[in-house]
């Protein structure tokens, strides 16, 4: 066997493998003995019948195509060991001819990563501050939160709980069907159709409404067509607030006593909110900065494995891959103009993941089984669920467990570099470094 290598941009190799005359008819012989011992030629019995009588029956051809199906794996497989290819994926092969045989083989490899001096990646986490407002805004929320809904009689307005009895139909075909359900009455909900809380705004308690709205693109087959409604009002409630007070701290059971202790609570807790979330905020500049220090060369494939799962999220988030299927429909997009979309998104993602792992690679990061042993039990100490347990006993779910940790411990580590604060050269260090440049300069002098 004869094989060179060429390697391709996109982080491919592709491997030109010929086959000795010798090892050809070796495998043609082969092809014989296989063919011959399933086949049943006249006047022979089974696997008894000579090779010129074989050739005769099947016809050359298609014994040394037989010959070249099983040849091409094997032989793959030897040329990725001699030539040390880290292969990823299947090959894309292309044979180039059969007798004897050499084809052409394209396979995906390791990508390869460089990365500049991300040392110099530099950030200042800069001091959180909660004003008053703040907390009087979360104050706030908690009051509505704990207030019960109690029925009112009057029109419904925005912000009331509404119990209703609701019809829908396309055509002749009904959507929803749904008695005595709770509606809360906001154009402003992620969830909510867009005009149904606005058809509803000053109905009264009994009253029924009929009114006509176009469904949105996601609303499976009837996406983009016009529903008909019929909705009865038949309770209105609204939100009674709570006073302000020492009981209402108290009656929250978090161990508060009086108000102003409810509110250094919310203070603190809104204070670690900001904190995590101006972390969070510089390791992702961070990351973006050691992203546009890294030059990356990646099979596409990996994009398209990325590509994949995105839209195994997109099916999750309409329902099944119908759902999603009706809408690319409904807006008149094929699925490969849609994964096109996603395209940018996927090399994105392949590359921060890349960058993040030889930047791991280089600081020694490392994620051992003991340390994933551990996180386990921390889980499974404070999980509740027993399901969670179960599944943090899968050997899927540890591997999950391990590349999330290995992901932290990266991050956590770029974060050190960046909020890393330069050493200040003292006055000492700069003259004892001036001297030295000075005599530097006059042994230099002296030499001339």
């Amino acid at each position: 066997m004869k094989v060179s290598k060429d390697k391709m941009e996109g982080s491919q190799v592709v491997l030109n493998i010929e086959v000795e005359a010798e090892e050809m008819e070796g495998a043609i012989r082969q092809a014989y003995r296989r063919l011959g011992a399933k086949t049943a030629v006249p006047g022979f019995r089974k696997g008894k019948a000579p090779s010129a009588i074989l050739e005769q029956y099947f016809g050359k051809g298609a014994l040394v195509e037989d010959a070249a199906e099983h040849l091409v794996p094997e032989l793959y497989d030897r040329a990725i060991r001699e030539q040390e290819v880290e292969a990823i994926a299947q090959p894309q092969i292309e044979v180039l001819q059969t007798d004897p045989l050499a084809f052409k083989a394209t396979v995906a490899v390791r990508p390869t990563v460089e990365l500049d001096d991300y040392h110099q990646i530099k950030f200042a986490l800069e001091p959180v501050v909660v004003i008053e407002e703040e907390v009087t805004e979360a104050l706030e929320n908690t009051r509505y939160i704990q207030a019960p809904w109690e029925p009112v009689e009057r029109p419904a307005s925005f912000g009331d709980l509404l119990a209703v009895d609701v019809e829908g139909t396309v055509g002749d075909r009904s959507v929803i069907t749904e008695k005595g359900g709770w509606y809360r009455l906001s154009p402003d909900l992620p969830s909510a159709l867009p005009g149904f809380a606005e058809q509803l705004e000053g109905a009264q308690k009994g009253e029924e409404r009929v009114f006509t709205l176009t469904l949105p693109p996601e609303q499976g087959d009837f996406g983009g067509q016009e529903c008909n409604f019929r909705v009865l009002v038949n309770e209105i409630k609204q939100k009674n607030l709570p006073e302000l007070d020492d009981e209402f701290a108290k009656g929250l059971g978090q161990g508060l006593e009086t108000l102003d202790s409810l509110k250094e609570k919310i203070a603190a807790d809104l204070k670690s909110r900001k904190e995590w979330e101006a972390k969070n905020n510089l390791e992702e500049k961070a990351i973006k900065a050691l992203v546009d220090l890294a030059q990356a060369d990646f099979p596409d494939i990996m994009v398209q494995q990325e590509i994949d799962h995105l839209i195994a999220e997109r099916e999750q988030q309409f329902g099944d891959r119908a759902s999603l299927q009706n809408y690319l429909n409904s807006v008149k997009k094929t699925e490969d103009e849609f994964r096109n979309e996603l395209r940018p998104m996927a090399e994105g993602t392949v590359i921060r993941s890349l960058a993040l792992q030889k930047f791991a690679e280089l600081e020694g990061v490392e994620v051992g089984a003991a340390d994933i042993e551990a996180e386990v039990g921390h889980i499974k100490e404070h999980a509740s669920d027993e399901r969670v347990r179960r599944v943090l006993d899968s050997p899927s779910a540890r591997e999950s467990l391990g590349r999330n940790m290995f992901v932290r411990r990266a991050i956590d580590r770029l974060f050190e570099i960046a909020t890393a604060e330069e050493t200040p050269v003292s006055s000492e260090d700069e003259s004892a470094a001036s001297q030295s440049k000075e005599e530097g300069d006059e042994n230099g002098d002296a030499t001339q």
